[in-house]
């Protein structure tokens, strides 16, 4: 064996010292690779960006997001705020491959010197890096460093340095909770960022290393000296002359906060953003961070002119109710036995018009709900759930949620039972009293809503008077209350609905929704649709992820269908609806129906066209406080309804062609005091019925006078 000289092992201990060194760093670069993002993920790479809820008009109703981001491309940035971020964070970035070696070996020399890590040196690509991937993290730490050079390189082999600044301005923090260039200039601006100012530029971008510190909105006088060092760096660079320096440092800026999110129609968007939470899993999509553009039916034009109408009428039906407050003082004893708050005290948030406390809302605060759908599709064109006001305004959709007894608006079911056994609209029956006897202790005593009384009849009649006698002879003499249920069930009622004998007074619970949309059905010729709120959901390309298509369903044929829409005509023509045509002056063709419940606690209209149906449910939450003694659906809910419709249809110029009459269904020419088959000396009136429910028999009571002058003469 030949000896080593010394030279030779020096040359061997030092290829294995450097040797293992390389080695060393080849596996800590593998270790500290492990984590970092790949060439495929790179590619892939998008920001979270704000999801937006828009109405069919394209307006802005709600924006959903995790980080509030909202993506642009680089050709709608300013040529100054582009300028101003070279300025400020990286001039070399045209230059560098990624990485500033003089930036790192100055920030190192300096931290050496100081015993500290204060220089990050970071170009806009690390920057980006560090943006992109919450695993290199935030710590100044060498390893966190080293991620970010080496996810830097890799970024700069992916990206064009275009689409690099792209990436960082819509990604980089800009404080208040908003990620990315455009959401931030519409939150501190009021503006999209194609239109930002050089001042306004050089405020945003001054915010970039502590957001929050140089915050416009918090810290104005910060947020104006950080503007004018982005200003000097810009003119020290050259990309701004001294004139526009000048005029840029002298420019306030004044910040206008939050007008970015117009929060439209609350209560219909919060339920379009529950129906989406239903559905992403199986689109495979994320609501709060995909950038999706959901397009709802929401007419907002006809919103404003709904939530106009409601809010006067929510402010009416409450000063009623304090008005019977202060005369009854039995009334507010009741209601503040529940509160525990003293008499004094109501009476001085009356008289002051105070705030309602959160303990009294549910005793004496009117709430309301609202819906119009579209008849042909069950497209929902304006909702309302609640108060409109902030201070009230909770989660609580009373639209889709509220279970409330129907009253009267609940007959027409009734009627249409009854039609479909066979009996004409000129049925009568005896308009009584009558008197149940649950058992020994308990009696059920129906009375009409005015306390009338009368003989005969017809179900005409009863339904434009909404007398509540008759329909409790329908349900006794005609027709059974589970037949009723399931009349009720086919126009799409989903809640418990009762066979019970008060099933004829509307006592069972409704969706206003729902009992708004089985109108609907009424309104489209037997044909239900279901509530429909959302017609499309895009990517933030403006790709078409679903579509959403009416969902129809024929549940009473057309012909039985026509007499029913009929006789609810005539509650507005004639009825209790009546005020429609004489006071609102609605001429078009319309039906429609009242209805209050027992002791005043819940008023509704409910009432459609041949375009439209409207719903309207006024009451307090907590069902045993009354309205008001004179409250009724036509005195509470149907004002509301009124303005909307009228309104509606001024605004859209709409004309209505009546509804068609179907060929089973005849009209003719009766006895108005017998209903039969009228003599040539008969009172007439014109009435329609089902061919086969024509009426069989000739008037006797004239034939008969007619014999007895014969005789005479």
């Amino acid at each position: 064996m030949v000896n080593s000289t010394p030279l030779t092992r020096v040359f061997l201990n030092t290829f294995l010292f450097l040797f293992a060194i390389f080695l060393s760093i080849v596996i800590f670069m593998i270790v500290l690779s492990r984590d970092l993002p790949s060439l495929e993920e790179l590619q892939k790479f998008n920001p979270e960006t704000i999801s937006k809820i828009i109405s069919n008009d394209e307006i802005l109703l709600k924006e959903l997001y995790v980080q509030k981001r909202d993506v642009i491309s680089l050709g709608k940035m300013p040529e100054n705020l582009i300028n101003a971020v070279l300025s400020m964070e990286d001039r070399d970035f045209y230059e560098h491959s990624g990485i500033d070696i003089k930036g790192i070996f100055r920030a190192i020399f300096i931290d050496i010197m100081t015993l500290s890590t204060r220089q990050g040196a970071s170009t806009i690509t690390q920057q980006l890096a560090r943006n992109m991937y919450n695993t290199i993290g935030f710590k100044k730490t060498i390893t966190r460093k080293l991620k970010e050079l080496l996810t830097a390189i890799q970024i700069e082999k992916t990206f064009t340095k275009s689409e690099i600044m792209e990436l960082y301005l819509n990604s980089v923090y800009f404080g208040h909770g908003r990620y990315g260039i455009q959401s931030a200039s519409l939150y501190y601006f009021g503006k999209n960022a194609e239109e930002l100012s050089l001042a306004e530029s050089a405020t945003i971008i001054g915010l970039l290393p502590a957001p929050a510190y140089y915050s416009p909105i918090r810290h104005p006088e910060k947020a104006k000296i950080r503007k004018k060092i982005v200003l000097t760096s810009m003119k020290k660079v050259g990309y701004i002359s001294d004139k526009q320096f000048e005029r840029a440092i002298f420019n306030d800026v004044i910040p206008e906060r939050g007008t970015v999110n117009q929060g439209l129609a609350p209560y219909f968007s919060e339920h379009v953003r529950r129906e989406l939470e239903k559905i992403d899993e199986n689109l495979n999509i994320n609501l709060y961070e995909d950038g999706l553009i959901i397009h709802t039916t929401l007419d907002m034009e006809i919103q404003s002119i709904l939530e106009k109408s409601f809010d006067d009428g929510i402010k009416k039906n409450q000063e009623i109710l304090i008005n019977e407050f202060k005369k009854s003082p039995k009334k507010l004893n009741r209601a503040l036995s529940k509160t525990g708050f003293p008499k004094d005290s109501i009476l001085a948030i009356f008289k002051d018009r105070r705030k309602i406390p959160a303990k009294l809302k549910n005793q004496f605060l009117v709430q309301g709900a609202a819906v119009i759908l579209d008849v042909k599709t069950g497209k929902v064109l304006g909702m309302i759930g609640g108060r409109q006001e902030d201070e009230y305004r909770d989660h609580f959709n009373r639209a889709t949620q509220a279970k409330r007894q129907p009253g009267s608006v609940f007959k027409p079911f009734i009627y249409l039972t009854a039609l479909e056994e066979g009996y004409p609209v000129t049925h009568q029956l005896l308009n009584q009293p009558l008197v149940f006897f649950i058992d020994d202790t308990v009696r059920w005593n129906p009375q009409n809503w005015d306390g009338s009384t009368s003989l005969l009849e017809t179900m005409r009649y009863g339904l434009k008077k909404s007398l509540n006698l008759v329909s409790v002879r329908i349900v006794q003499e005609l027709i059974t209350p589970n037949q009723i249920k399931n009349n009720a069930k086919q126009f799409g009622l989903t809640t418990t609905i009762r066979p019970v004998d008060a099933i004829a007074l509307g006592v069972s619970e409704v969706l206003p929704i729902e009992i708004t949309s089985a109108y609907a059905a009424i309104a489209n010729n037997g044909v239900l649709n279901k509530p429909q709120y959302i017609t499309k959901i895009e990517d933030r390309y403006g790709r078409v992820i679903k579509t959403f298509n009416t969902q129809s369903n024929e549940v009473k044929n057309e012909s039985l269908i026509y007499v029913l829409r009929d006789m609810m005509r005539s509650v507005v023509d004639e009825g209790t609806g009546s005020s429609l045509r004489w006071k609102y002056k609605f001429q078009g063709p319309i039906a429609g129906k009242t209805g209050t419940t027992n002791s005043k606690a819940d008023a509704w209209f409910v009432g459609y066209t041949p375009r439209i149906a409207i719903g309207i449910w006024i009451g307090l939450d907590d069902p045993s406080v009354s309205l008001g003694e004179k409250q009724f659906g036509g005195s509470a809910a149907l004002p509301i309804f009124g303005n909307t419709i009228k309104n509606i249809y001024n605004v859209k110029g709409w004309e209505d062609t009546d509804w068609d009459i179907p060929s089973e269904v005849e009209e003719l020419n009766i006895c108005s005091e017998t209903n039969d088959i009228p003599t040539r000396y008969c009172p007439l009136q014109k009435e329609i019925f089902i061919k086969e429910h024509t009426p069989k028999r000739k008037c006797s009571l004239h034939q008969n006078a007619l014999n007895r002058f014969k005789i005479k003469k």
